[in-house]
């Protein structure tokens, strides 16, 4: 690209102001030695601003001063005064409307650097380089900006009466301008995006975003019992719905029929006003398409706003909230209002969701997932009912039940100890409270409430299913899956630099060489496993912390219940620093390989945190479930995990009892300190010091919060010190976990359900305040589901089926009691059961040195103790072997894992095919929907077809032939349509 000579420096009598305008336009001032610039006189509405001190008509900065009018006058500003406050939410003309805020920081600089746009080089592209490097591909970007069709305006230039126009200069004159970046002392600078009419007509229809048409249809009303049922149940949940202003709806029973937008029809949509004609999250949806493929250097891979935050060349680029969200009740609230006063308050905690007041102002992406939420919220609260009812039985029966009882009353049975030497023998009536409490989870109906929570789990699925179409109907993203996604400019980076020859010879598309993509991925698979195993060596570290603990305190009472309680704290704590490495670990090894598109991102994202979360969060619940008790051996013969320090046994409780305190405990301290503490704190946090640390931002609004009179803080400001979004991952993850202490190991823990009811309330509440009060305005995205997971949501299904069944097999005395009271009890009932489940050991068989010091701490000598297990007595043929007891019991735990999954399995496909997953009334609703769609555009071709007659017969011979090819397909797929009674429609424009 050939150079422009640089423009000469003005010589005349001339005044600062217009020296600088003549420095900042690149040209040389009218005078002696210059040469006079043809003027251009192209009308020309997007190149032309309304505001007197920031934009100026491009045809007169080109233009030439009439003899003997100063410089000054040549850039005349428009005048006017626009509908809209300025500096709020629209441009200071008050006419358009700030769609997006790019933020970057001036440093403090003693004098003005003059910046001449030079080429790069290819080291330079992803390395750290300085402000100069910086302003060049800022300018370059804000130029193509322009140049893509969006209009600019940035910040103050040096003093507040100086204003910033390198941009629209820079469209003028390009690479040979050698203009200043804003001279401000230091803090930060603010350009504003606005996508015009054109710009969002062209993207809508390349998006394919479905908009309202002018045509309307009466929905078909419901009649008989259906009707009459209907509205009862909406009289019932009136009082639980939101406001009418909030909801956002069509007023039934008609509705405006979507179609996907076309400018050759525009005339065909319901526009009332293109100002409003597209919500403000579409607007700021397509202006983030056009940042991120935007080039800020003319080589291939310096694409997109990512790259560019990347390199410190923007703080930050982010759609502006609509307005405050604590305002006068006096005027109508503004959007962000009626979502912290519906949605985020706590007086409103038993009413829905605002959806489409969410989806308008977040978009669909945010939608789905409160919509998700708020489903499975409402579905605990029959589970959540159950879990109570099954807790209430085990307290209503604790008194009349037979092994704790006996338990109780054993004060003749002595127990063998604990550990070695230091600990004593005891009695097994001093484990009665644990005993009594162990029956509130270990009952007869626990089974059934794990079925129950088996078919729950299914059945919320499929409900969600369901939701999931209703959404996408009225929400218009039926199709959206057929927009082929483009890839990541981080792909695509990375990818330039890997083009090969024959590919542009092949015309194939250029992928990322095979080498790469196995060393990325064999590097994600060796860190994920290195991180299990810092999972497994941590719940270790608990272990051990527990034995020596438990050895060092064993001559005090009480000492278990005090090792126990700070073991399971201090397991928590590790799981919460844990689940922090592990965020930033997963995002580190899917950066680095690097997937094509956004969605291949996100997914692999989300698996990568899954994984290792779940790890986390489950290892010390699975171990306490199925491995603590296992192989600890037996007295005279135990296993140890390290010299001296033998492995733990189950409490006197057994390890049902233990396994529902360590639940408990991390769920509630999970969902306390994670999920709601941090969540609120941290941006607070967070944002206090993005306030201290934007480049001076923060004592510029220190002295404005003085003084009252001045110029109030900028809505972009306001923004800026918000925490940034990081996505939906996080919250999804949590209530992912969630889900699976609730359907995992319900067994052990029946009020999973409605602890997990009582937080997610909460958690609404606390989230809708979050995105509405502490987050800058996210992006808006669309999305027709949740993406990967539901697939991880029907997997933890599966899982929990069969952990279950081990559960109760295993972890819980249901089996051995039922051998019992059917094989071995004399009367059919459980009296004698505590007496048959324990062994007997003599003492004068411990291996030397395992033996307890006092041998008389219970005021005797003790010659035989008890253990719990099935084994042969010592004065047996064969001491200490498993006995007849083991095998049976055994054997009905392996028969009733294979009967439980197969029972559950059956019932969950039988509950998923009775659940129809398509609305059938959605259904005809889409199918009359097309009809009149293609009705439309079929009379939209005849009308074209006669205006062709009426004006130039000759030339509309032309025009048959073409259009006849639209109308034959239109006819041909309307043929193929579905018939049904359409009756009861009725349409109209």
């Amino acid at each position: 690209m050939s150079q422009k000579k640089a423009p000469e420096k003005p010589t005349g009598n001339h005044t600062s102001v217009e020296m600088e305008m003549a420095d900042m336009v690149g040209k040389p001032l009218g005078g002696p030695g210059t040469q006079p610039t043809k003027p251009v006189r192209k009308k020309s509405s997007e190149s032309m601003t309304s505001d007197p001190d920031l934009y100026y008509s491009v045809e007169d900065l080109r233009s030439e001063p009439p003899p003997g009018e100063p410089v000054s006058n040549r850039i005349r500003p428009m005048l006017g005064q626009g509908k809209h406050e300025a500096g709020a939410l629209f441009f200071k003309d008050g006419y358009r409307r700030i769609d997006y805020v790019l933020a970057f920081p001036v440093p403090r600089r003693k004098h003005p650097v003059k910046v001449e746009h030079k080429p790069e080089d290819d080291s330079s592209a992803f390395h750290p380089e300085g402000e100069d490097q910086k302003v060049r591909r800022r300018r370059e970007f804000e130029k193509n900006l322009i140049e893509a069709g969006l209009d600019l305006e940035r910040d103050d230039e040096g003093a507040r009466t100086k204003k910033c126009v390198t941009a629209l200069l820079s469209q003028l004159h390009g690479s040979q301008i050698a203009s200043r970046e804003p001279t401000k002392d230091h803090g930060m600078c603010f350009v504003r995006l606005h996508a015009p009419w054109k710009v969002l007509s062209q993207y809508a229809e390349i998006l394919k975003i479905k908009m309202p048409t002018k045509k309307i249809y009466e929905l078909k009303e419901r009649t008989g019992i259906k009707a009459k049922a209907y509205a009862l149940w909406r009289k019932t949940i009136k009082p639980l719905q939101p406001s009418p202003q909030a909801k956002q709806v069509d007023k039934e029973p008609y509705k405006h029929i979507s179609y996907t937008f076309s400018r050759d029809k525009e005339h065909m949509f319901h526009i009332e006003s293109r100002e409003t004609f597209f919500k403000p999250s579409t607007r700021s949806l397509v202006v983030h398409e056009i940042l991120k493929r935007t080039r800020y250097s003319q080589k291939d891979y310096a694409i997109g706003i990512t790259n560019l935050i990347a390199q410190g060349v923007y703080t930050a680029a982010y759609p502006l909230h609509e307005g405050e969200f604590e305002g006068d009740t006096d005027i109508p609230p503004n959007p962000r209002q009626m979502l912290f006063d519906e949605w985020g308050s706590y007086s409103k905690f038993v009413k829905f969701q605002p959806l489409n007041l969410i989806r308008n102002y977040f978009g669909e992406k945010i939608g789905m997932y409160f919509a998700w939420l708020g489903l499975y919220t409402k579905l605990l609260i029959p589970s959540s009912l159950v879990g109570l009812i099954v807790f209430l039985y085990g307290v209503f029966t604790m008194d009349d039940n037979v092994p704790s009882d006996e338990v109780c009353e054993a004060y003749n049975i002595t127990m063998c100890p604990l550990c070695d030497r230091e600990c004593k023998y005891w009695r097994l009536s001093d484990s009665c409270k644990s005993a009594k409490f162990s029956h509130l989870f270990d009952n007869e109906v626990t089974v059934f409430f794990s079925i129950f929570m088996s078919l729950w789990a299914t059945w919320f699925l499929e409900n969600w299913k369901r939701k999931q179409m209703e959404l996408n109907y009225a929400w218009d993203l039926s199709g959206f899956e057929e927009e082929e996604e483009q890839p990541r400019p981080e792909y695509e980076a990375r990818l330039v630099k890997h083009r090969i020859e024959q590919s542009d010879k092949t015309g194939e598309e250029v992928k990322l060489p095979k080498k790469q993509t196995l060393f990325a991925v064999g590097v994600s698979s060796v860190t994920i496993l290195t991180m299990f195993t810092v999972t497994l060596a941590a719940v270790f570290a608990v272990i051990m912390y527990r034995l020596s603990v438990a050895s060092a305190l064993a001559i005090y009472p009480n000492s278990g219940q005090i090792v126990s309680g700070t073991a399971v704290t201090l397991n928590l704590i590790v799981i919460l620093i844990l689940d922090e490495i592990y965020g930033s670990v997963a995002a580190f090894l899917t950066n680095l390989e690097c997937p094509r598109t956004e969605t291949e991102y996100e997914d692999k994202l989300i698996f990568k945190l899954f994984l290792l979360k779940f790890v986390n969060s489950y290892a010390s619940i699975f171990y306490v479930a199925f491995f603590k008790g296992r192989f600890m051996g037996r007295p005279g013969q135990y296993i140890y995990a390290a010299p001296g320090l033998r492995m733990e046994e189950c409490g006197p409780g057994g390890c049902l009892y233990e396994l529902c305190i360590q639940l408990s405990i991390i769920m509630a301290g999970k969902q306390l300190i994670q999920n709601n503490v941090m969540e609120i704190g941290m941006p607070k946090l967070k944002k206090f010091l993005r306030e201290c640390t934007c480049f001076g931002l923060c004592k510029e609004r220190a002295e404005r919060a003085e003084d009252k009179a001045g110029p109030r803080d900028t809505r972009w400001e306001e923004d800026l010190v918000l925490e940034p979004f990081s996505g939906l991952s996080p919250e999804y993850l949590e209530m992912i976990i969630q889900f699976g202490f609730v359907t995992i190991f319900v067994a052990s823990f029946p009020l999973a359900p409605l602890l997990a009811l009582v937080n997610n309330v909460l958690e609404i509440r606390l989230d809708a305040r979050k995105f509405v009060q502490e987050l800058r305005r996210p992006m808006a995205e669309r999305a027709k589901d949740i993406g990967i997971w539901y697939n991880i949501l029907k997997g933890i299904t599966k899982i929990s089926v069969i952990v279950n069944a081990f559960v109760i097999a295993i972890t819980s005395n249901f089996i051995p009691r039922t051998v019992y009271q059917y094989m071995y009890s004399p009367d059919g009932s459980l009296h004698g059961f505590i007496d048959w489940s324990l062994s007997t050991f003599n003492v004068s068989d411990f291996e030397p040195g395992s033996e307890p010091r006092d041998n008389r701490s219970l005021g005797e000598v003790v010659q035989f103790c008890r253990y719990r297990d099935f084994r042969d007595a010592p004065w047996e043929a064969e001491p200490y072997k498993y006995n007849l007891a083991y095998w049976h019991i055994f054997a009905a735990r392996l028969g009733f894992v294979i009967c439980f999954q197969n029972v559950v399995i059956f019932l969950k496909d039988f509950i998923a095919w009775l659940i129809p997953d398509e609305v059938k009334e959605i259904k005809e609703r889409q199918r009359r929907e097309k009809r009149i769609i293609m009705e439309m555009l079929l009379e939209e071709e005849r009308r074209m077809r006669q205006h062709y007659y009426a004006t130039d017969h000759r030339h509309s011979n032309g025009k048959i032939s073409q259009n006849g090819f639209l109308e034959n397909h239109l006819a041909s797929e309307f043929a193929s349509a579905e018939e049904f009674d359409d009756s009861s429609i009725e349409t109209q424009v």
